[in-house]
């Protein structure tokens, strides 16, 4: 019988994600892992993380000069494995508003992300999610789990649809602070949270893990 072979993950390092976090996290999951932002590291791995923090605007400058973006569409044009964290998740929909100004974002989802619609802004702390059935991200997971929340914007509207009954829809999981609020996307290799895996203790090992059987 063969052993089953280590994961590898790249934690792709473009200035704007708790990059060393990450790595312990998924370190933690026996996975093999590197922190870089070199092109064919990236696009060889078995899995691609895109961390974030900060402004979308910022993100989205800080990884269009990395290249990361580019990384990411080649990487999901042939079917490999990216999750975003975080920002690392408000980058993938079409655009971000943040103090009226609009920046473009990767446009792997239609969406928007905007200012977070609650009295308390930002969000943070822990909250639970309601994951649709199905999930494969969530698996194993109780639905009282709570997860670590920083963050000041959000998709509130999910966009995309499917129009041919080949496509599998995407499993879109939700979380509520003042209003519902996107926490989750599994859609086909890209997935991605809203809140941070990496602090959210033994729930988001767990769902690191999740990912990581997947790639």
């Amino acid at each position: 019988m063969t052993a089953a072979r280590t994961k590898s993950v790249v934690v792709f390092d473009y200035g704007f994600g708790n990059v060393r976090s990450a790595e312990r996290a998924v370190a933690r999951t026996g996975a093999r892992v590197e922190i870089t932002r070199d092109y064919d590291t990236a696009m060889n791995a078995d899995g691609l993380l895109v961390p974030g923090v900060g402004a979308f605007a910022a993100c989205m400058r800080g990884l269009t000069e990395a290249r990361g973006h580019w990384v990411v569409g080649r990487r999901l044009a042939g079917g490999r494995p990216v999750m975003g964290i975080c920002v690392g998740m408000q980058i993938l929909f079409a655009r971000g508003i943040e103090h009226g100004t609009e920046t473009e974002g990767m446009d792997e989802w239609p969406g928007t992300v905007g200012p977070l619609r609650a009295e308390v802004v930002p969000h943070m702390g822990w909250n639970t999610v309601r994951a649709p059935a199905g999930s494969r991200l969530f698996a194993g997971l109780s639905p009282e789990e709570r997860y670590y929340f920083v963050h000041s914007y959000a998709v509130h509207d999910w966009e995309l649809e499917t129009h041919h009954e080949a496509q599998r829809a995407p499993l879109v999981t939700w979380s509520t602070h003042g209003r519902p609020f996107v926490a989750a996307v599994e859609n086909g290799p890209l997935w991605a949270t809203q809140f941070h895996p990496e602090k959210s203790g033994d729930a988001g090992a767990q769902l690191l893990s999740n990912w990581i059987e997947t790639l």
